[in-house]
């Protein structure tokens, strides 16, 4: 199985670090978090990736080069133009059997195997690797009843929500639901998806996942692994 990476956003929750560094470059540790991601794939036999680049996207193919300084192969797909979180399917090579899609910036425990499993067993178009996470308010939350009667009041609750993680197996026939160099986010396409009555399923994350997108997170993200390698 091969691996696709996006690796061509701006990180612009990150500024204004991400001026002069792509956010898969920032370091967790002494490696830098794409380093790692490709690190523990290969782990589970995935070899082959493709990184989709835009912004900044020379240091990152400078820096991992065809892959051969860690044991892998690594080509490469250039969005000229911001084309979403799924648009860089429209310009991926022939694919020729399911492949991981993930984002660049992504911290986890998953098993891969599994996910990989569940996908090829149901025979999914589309994999979504999805996490329980707690969301808190920032806002006191009411409840109304009839004739506009307050019936509760809720300080800033919290509730748990089914998320996105950014990881998804694609079987190759989703390129058919992207035209070339179409600007498209994965929720548009997961709506599409639907809409032509293809097969969509969750598999959930059972551990922990970082989704590395502001400086609180990195934080995060940071701590836990220098923990785990303690």
């Amino acid at each position: 199985m091969r691996s696709v990476i996006l690796a061509g956003g701006k990180g612009r929750r990150l500024q204004p670090f991400t001026t002069t560094i792509p956010k898969p470059l920032f370091p967790l540790g002494e490696k830098p978090i794409l380093q790692i991601i490709i690190e523990q794939l290969k782990t589970y036999g995935i070899n082959d990736f493709v990184i989709s680049l835009g912004y900044l996207g020379g240091l990152i193919e400078a820096f991992f080069g065809d892959g051969s300084k860690f044991n892998c192969n690594i080509e490469y797909v250039i969005e000229n133009e911001p084309l979403g979180t799924a648009g860089a399917i429209s310009l991926l090579p022939e694919m020729g059997e399911d492949f991981l899609f993930m984002n660049g910036d992504i911290l986890t425990t998953l098993d891969f195997n599994k996910a990989i499993q569940f996908h090829k067993q149901n025979s999914n178009l589309m994999t979504i690797c999805s996490f329980k996470k707690k969301m808190k308010s920032s806002l006191g939350i009411l409840e109304i009843g009839n004739d506009n009667e307050v019936v509760n009041y809720h300080e800033k609750p919290e509730n748990e929500f089914l998320v996105s993680s950014g990881i998804y197996i694609l079987n190759p026939l989703i390129k058919n639901f992207v035209n070339a160099n179409e600007k498209i986010d994965l929720p548009q396409l997961v709506l599409r998806l639907i809409e032509n009555k293809k097969r969509v399923k969750s598999f959930l994350i059972e551990g922990d996942w970082f989704d590395i997108g502001t400086p609180g997170d990195l934080e995060l993200a940071l701590k836990y692994f220098e923990r785990e390698n303690k």
